[in-house]
């Protein structure tokens, strides 16, 4: 039989397992943010930094101690985490590098299907040019090997020698080493991911076992098209079969969504008396990343709170409803608006320029003072010296 869990239960749920009911300044420290970045199964990375890059404000809205500088220790240090490829580009756990061998198999394959349709022939010899240059020489940059214009359509439309790098990456031969500036640099996997790890063989049944239980705990309860999603790297039909082949240890819930209609989802039995004792979540607001975790699956965002959230950085200006990049607003476990701002940083500042609030949701003086409040955390966290509000900001 079903459980019935009501709308704002089942907020609380998702905001605990995305580590937003945390105390947001709880001192974190690297070993704290590696924690983190593992209960939250991988931070996805992005260059524009429109106030901050996404995968810095995806850390400090959950804990506003972060310090990047402990990421890249992180990264290029302890090597305990590393880059690569789930829905989008993003920083993983290294330990969780043998399971993305399976993805690593699965590209190829997929790659070098469609290579005649994409280049035809000759492309092999400069991956195995590159792969060797680098394997010799030590670790490089694209912009260390031969370049031309990049071609509009994807990356296997630059030079053969930059596209090897791509290709290399995507297939887990390489792996990027560190960043310069936001460029990357790449290395042998070998040299850049630790030993036991890169070592590591999984079978394919623990591979798919694994992938669905690691994101059925990081979603709390899920249907098995979203835990095939959550990291990429399973089909939808094996996620479903993993769900048939383990019913027996799942509990079936229906979740009621913000227009009253129930979705039926599945979580962990042996979870469950955890999950419905979710916790409140801070009532302080928070911006969110636009890649945040939380509203990465935009449906599951609409379904559990009614906020319908858009990225328009490649919709022309003139078809824009908000703008470029706007930031989702949390409060407590409600999605209450969305604001425009840049960190203008020739003037050292935090352009505020527009403040949507969500249909209901009052701009009290009370809440606005907290608003204001966050805005100058993230000002300081942006580097900016002062937080500057357009005259028309709340119009």
């Amino acid at each position: 039989m079903s459980i019935p869990v009501p709308n704002a239960l089942a907020r609380k749920i998702f905001l605990e397992r995305q580590g937003l009911s945390r105390s947001p300044t709880k001192a974190l420290g690297r070993q704290g943010l590696y924690d983190l970045i593992h209960d939250l199964g991988f931070v996805q990375v992005d260059s524009i930094q429109w106030v901050e890059r996404a995968h810095h404000q995806i850390l400090f809205s959950r804990n506003q101690t972060y310090r990047t500088k402990d990421l890249r220790h992180l990264l290029e240090k302890d090597r305990l985490l590393f880059e690569h490829w789930t829905h989008d580009a993003s920083v993983i756990p290294s330990a969780f590098f043998p399971y993305w061998k399976h993805r690593f198999v699965r590209r190829e394959a997929r790659i070098r299907q469609n290579w005649a349709r994409w280049q035809g022939e000759g492309f092999d010899q400069a991956f195995e040019e590159t792969y060797a240059r680098i394997r010799d020489h030590g670790p490089v940059m694209a912009r260390d090997v031969k370049a031309e214009d990049h071609k509009s359509g994807g990356w296997w439309n630059w030079h053969p020698s930059k596209t090897a790098l791509e290709f290399l990456w995507h297939t887990g031969k390489l792996s990027i080493a560190r960043r310069e500036g936001f460029q990357k640099v790449y290395d042998l996997s070998e040299r850049v991911i630790p030993a036991e790890h890169h070592a590591a063989e999984v079978e394919h049944e623990s591979f798919v076992d694994w992938a669905c239980r690691a994101a059925l705990t990081r979603l709390g309860f899920a249907t098995s098209g979203e835990i095939a999603a959550f990291f990429d790297i399973v089909t939808p039909d094996e996620a479903k079969g993993w769900v048939t082949a383990h019913r027996d240890e799942l509990e079936e819930l229906q979740l009621e969504t913000v227009d009253g209609k129930p979705r039926a989802s599945f979580a962990f039995a042996d979870h469950l008396a955890t999950l419905l004792d979710a916790p409140e979540p801070p009532a302080r607001i928070r911006v969110l990343s636009p890649f945040d975790p939380l509203i990465r699956d935009r449906n599951r965002t609409e379904r559990l709170f009614g906020f319908f959230y858009r990225i328009e950085v490649f919709v022309p200006e003139p078809k824009r409803q908000y703008g470029y990049y706007v930031f989702p607003l949390l409060e407590g476990d409600r999605l209450i608006g969305r604001i425009d701002m840049k960190a203008e940083r020739k003037d050292g500042v935090l352009d505020v320029r527009r403040l949507w609030l969500e249909p209901g949701v009052k701009p009290s003086a009370g809440r606005i003072e907290k608003l204001e409040a966050e805005l100058q955390r993230v000002a300081r966290f942006a580097g900016m010296e002062a937080v500057r509000l357009q005259p028309d900001w709340l119009a």
